[in-house]
């Protein structure tokens, strides 16, 4: 006789309410300015786009659909006049540079430039404290200055060095708190495809930008750096013995086809040979040829895998900025920029308090959003405030780029932080713990470039690319 089977229990059922909220969200404005309860319309489009948000759909996505849902249930604007700003929002001779920026950023990552970026930098600095990882922060500096982006600088100099620095000594940890971070200065020393993003959305000088993201740049790879040194020495890490001046000469000759790169793009803008969109085009050019034919460490064979690769990648951008300049139209055909500011100057605040707002959105934009998607939706809402109160467009880039450098080093979406997830096997929440002590450098940095506009308009006033202040 078998033995008895026991009756099951209740079975416990996961609450479903979460999975309510979304839906909730993005119906219950809807119906109420269907039914003709008054409601602000910023309200009811922020409700619709982070109710849409949360369902897990893709930002681009998003955004597209709140603007059609807007427009088609509450307004009367005809389906052609959507149709025509789809094509009219992107004929931007700017965004052109954004493909180029990415392929030769691709290029550069596969063509063994970063390697030698990194032989150069260890022969310069790795006989200080904390050698390597000082290594690792100049080498992030330099392929910052070709690149355009952080998560390729991250992996460019990330997969190299971590296990180098890993072999020599250094805790995991350390080795992936110095990448995550100083990965991310590769949108904000030029060229920078954020850059690009913010002056498509404000209609302001790429040129100008990319020179007034330079002494901000250094700046914060100094900080970074001396965060670097002074951890290496108080934990006594590993330091190299000093590389000779012949050691230095040949790791400088054998990387400088890579750095010519700096010379190319920022020389050629500030001398006027090139717009910012045809120095972006030589630089993908320029990228293939050391790659290919100068270092040799691609071949022609695999050129097609990084063409598809970066195209890729620019249809993602290029549909992101798509629908972020219908939200725009949105928003401006609403008056929701003109609402705030108006608002604001009722209440009194000032420049001070408007930049503190600015940085506490931002920050916490950076925790759901990426900084494309931040900088386009966000840019064209702060932007007509920002010059309301006589701020500089320029510092203001700067601040929302130094922003979105923060937050891809911070989770739950700090893109940086995955990238260096994928390279060191370290979860997220370990990464989160190692890169605090940089991160903390780097929200410092963030409150002097916030309230010294001087920082980012400097250079690029001297150089007259910008009026007098």
């Amino acid at each position: 006789m078998s033995a008895a089977v026991p009756f099951p229990g209740p079975v416990a059922t996961p609450s479903r309410w979460p999975a309510l909220i979304p839906p909730v969200l993005i119906a219950i404005p809807v119906v109420l300015k269907l039914a003709g309860v008054p409601l602000n319309n910023a309200w009811i489009i922020f409700a619709l786009l982070f109710g849409l948000m949360l369902t897990g759909m893709p930002i681009s996505i998003s955004l597209g659909l709140t603007v059609l849902t807007y427009l088609f249930t509450m307004t009367n604007v005809p389906i052609e006049s959507v149709a025509l700003k789809l094509f009219t929002g992107i004929e931007r001779f700017e965004i052109m540079a954004i493909p180029f920026f990415i392929l030769a950023g691709n290029f550069l990552t596969h063509g063994g430039v970063a390697r030698r970026m990194i032989n150069f930098a260890a022969a310069m600095v790795s006989h200080w404290h904390g050698g390597l990882g000082l290594a690792g922060v100049m080498a992030c500096a330099l392929f910052a200055a070709v690149s355009g982006s952080s998560p390729a600088t991250v992996v460019a100099i990330g997969a190299i060095l971590l296990p180098a620095m890993v072999k020599q000594g250094f805790p995991p940890r350390f080795g992936a708190g110095v990448i995550t971070t100083s990965g991310a200065l590769g949108i904000l020393i030029p060229p920078s495809i954020v850059m690009v993003m913010y002056a498509v959305a404000t209609n302001t000088s790429v040129g100008a930008l990319f020179i007034a993201g330079i002494i901000p740049g250094l700046v914060l790879a100094t900080l970074l750096g001396v965060t670097t040194w002074w951890r290496a020495r108080k934990n006594n890490y590993p330091r190299q013995p000093r590389a000779s001046w012949a050691k230095r000469w040949q790791t400088f000759r054998e990387s400088v086809w890579g750095l010519l790169l700096v010379i190319v793009v920022i020389g050629g803008i500030y001398s006027g040979i090139f717009t910012p969109t045809e120095a972006a085009a030589m630089s993908a050019v320029y990228a293939f040829f050391v790659a290919v034919f100068v270092y040799k460490d691609m071949s022609l064979a695999q050129v097609p895998k990084v063409l598809l690769d970066s195209a890729n990648m620019s249809a993602m951008l290029l549909y992101i900025i798509t629908n972020a300049v219908m939200f725009s139209y949105l928003m401006t055909s609403e008056q929701i920029p003109q609402e705030l500011a108006a608002w604001m100057l009722d209440k009194g605040l000032g420049v001070v308090a408007f930049l503190l707002f600015v940085n506490i959105i931002l920050l916490l934009a950076g925790n759901v959003m990426e900084p494309s998607s931040i900088v386009l939706i966000m840019a064209p809402i702060l932007f007509p405030v920002a010059m309301k109160l006589g701020i500089d467009p320029i510092h203001f880039g700067i601040l929302m780029v130094v922003n979105m450098e923060v937050g891809m080093c911070h989770p739950p979406v700090g893109l940086n932080l995955y990238v260096a997830s994928g390279i060191t096997k370290m979860g997220i929440t370990e990464l989160t713990i190692a890169v605090w002590p940089w991160l903390l450098t780097m929200l410092g940095f963030l409150v002097v470039v916030t309230y010294w506009p001087a920082l980012s308009t400097w250079l690029p006033r001297t150089l007259g690319m910008m009026g007098p202040g």
